[in-house]
Formats: structure tokens, sequence, C-alpha cells
């Protein structure tokens, strides 16, 4: 595609890297640090337009589209910049031609806004300026590190959620929750629903007559202390589903500032724990080109082996 010129409007020709994609999310990658809420007013004020029509922010692009794409001036604060940190996919815990895996840390959006200027996303298409196509093929909370999978095809995209929709994708977790967790192996399914607070935070609820099916196995790793290890198991991918679960159960996620025991989170500040202990330990799933089964691991985040070493593991 050409390049963008900041004086005056550009034309894009489409080519199969943004086939099918959306036009509102074509633009947000295309203008790198554009708030979503500037891309919108563009797109209704008739500025950008496909093929010299206007077109609705759902308008999926084809190739051989033509894209005007108009000249966009941002005031900056004075010595602004964003705040990108230490690289985050020099080194991929998986890379070909088709997907690309990292080890997510805590505490880093996987996209931006809602005042997150750079995620994961960005981050990673900031640092390879030289891939055309670099999309999410799942989200990870915030505050959770591990797997985290992203697509450099848009018929690897598609496979995948092919492959997430059909059930086909194993994602398994590690957790360190309150209290003392006895089943070695357990299946919960509650369903969850999304709502919002009289503060518009987003919060996810059991709710057995509206919510939708989730499912999550839990397995018992070990007691530490006052402390239980799970693996977790997802069977379906609602959001938040481990914390909602694990929390409706009286089973709290250790750090968990949404969903836990806000007093006893205090406590683990001060004894070292500064994050939620929840962890992306692994994802299988088919290769989305050669169909060979692919399992991505990730190591136990060091700040949560550290924590561990210093509880006591008790027996049994």
């Amino acid at each position: 595609m050409n390049s963008l010129s900041k004086g005056h409007a550009s034309w894009l020709e489409i080519d199969e890297s943004a086939d099918g994609q959306r036009i509102d999310n074509f633009l947000a990658k295309t203008l790198k640090g554009v708030p979503r809420s500037h891309v919108y007013r563009i797109l209704r004020s008739g500025e950008v337009r496909v093929n010299s029509g206007r077109i609705s922010a759902g308008y999926r692009l084809q190739k051989g589209d033509k894209v005007r794409v108009p000249p966009v001036r941002l005031p900056a604060a004075p010595g602004y910049r964003p705040s990108r940190g230490a690289p985050i996919g020099e080194n991929p815990l998986y890379e070909d031609d088709w997907l690309l895996a990292i080890d997510k840390p805590a505490g880093v959006a996987v996209h931006g806004g809602s005042g997150i200027s750079m995620g994961v996303i960005e981050r990673l298409r900031d640092e390879r300026p030289e891939q055309p196509f670099l999309e999410l093929v799942h989200r990870l909370d915030r505050e959770t590190s591990g797997v985290l999978l992203l697509a450099k095809r848009r018929s690897a995209l598609t496979n995948v959620h092919a492959q997430l929709r059909e059930g086909m994708v194993e994602k398994r977790y590690q957790a360190l929750v309150l209290g003392n967790w006895t089943n070695k192996r357990q299946s919960v399914r509650l369903p969850l629903r999304k709502t919002l607070s009289a503060g518009g935070e987003r919060r996810v609820l059991v709710d057995e007559e509206d919510g939708a099916v989730a499912l999550t196995i839990f397995s018992l790793m070990g007691h530490y202390g006052g402390f239980s290890l799970l693996e977790a198991q997802l069977k379906t991918g609602r959001t938040h589903q481990i914390r909602v679960h694990l929390s409706h159960l009286g089973f709290p996620i250790a750090g968990d500032d949404k969903y836990g025991d806000f007093a006893a989170n205090k406590q683990l500040e001060k004894n070292g724990l500064k994050r939620m202990f929840l962890h992306a330990v692994s994802l299988a799933l088919k290769h989305p080109h050669s169909g060979d089964r692919l399992q991505i691991q990730a190591p136990l985040a060091s700040e949560l082996e550290q924590f561990l070493r210093s509880t006591n593991r008790q027996p049994g």
C-alpha cells in the first residue's frame, strides 16, 4: 500500500492483508496513535471514502478497494511520547509465517483505549513496521500474564477463530486462590452475564437465568499455607470467566482487585504479591497451515514463582 501523507489525503489500495477487515479497525491500525473517537468522527463526516463513496464504520474492505484517508492533525501535549517500555516481541514463545505467540507480562493491556495509548498490539505493530498484517487472536486481562497468540495472516486468524468457536483450542491457566480447595478435579458450569455498575465499570456476574454458558475445569496442584494452586482449563471463553467462577465459589484469586478479597489483597501486597495470581500457562491448537498439533507454553511468571517459593507448601 502507499504510505500516508501528512499534508493531504492519501489513497490506499487494499491488498489481501486487509481483505475482509472492517474499515474502522483498518483506520485504527493505519492511523497509529489516533483515538478511535477521531476515527469514527472522520467516518461519520464522510472524509473517509471507499471507491469514492461514503461508507459506514462496519463496512468490510475487499481486495482492490481504494480508500481515501484524510490528513489527520491532532495536537500533542508538549513532550508527550507514548510509553512503550521494553520491546515486547523480541523473545517470542513461538513464531512462523502464520502465527506469533508472546509471553505477555502482567500490567500490560492487549490493546490501547480507555486512557491506554499503547497496548500489546500497538507496541508489536510499532516494533514490526514491516509486518503487513498482525492481529490479536484472543485476549488476556490486563493483569493476567502468559501465552498470547497473534495472527500474521488473515487466513490464520479466521482459521484459529473457527477452532475457538468449535472448542478445538485448549487453554490452561494457573491461579492461586484463597482457601483450602479439596477436589482433585472439579467441573464448574455457571452461566455468566456482563453488566455495568452504576459508575460505568464493566463487571461479570453469575446469572442462572440470562447468563451465557460458561464451563471451567479446575485441577488441584497443591496447597500453600492458606492458599490453593489450581490449574484451570477453559472450555468456553467468557470474559473474566475463571475469576468470576472462583469468586462465586468462595475461592477468589489472590490479588484480584475486581472480584477478590480486598482486605486479603492488601496483606498480600505487603507480603510481596503486587498483582493478580493468574497466568496463561499453555495454549494448544491445530496449526492453521500444516494442521499439526501445536502446543505453546509460558513458564509461570517469575514474580509469581517467587511468591510461591516464599509461601510454605503443605503436604498432601
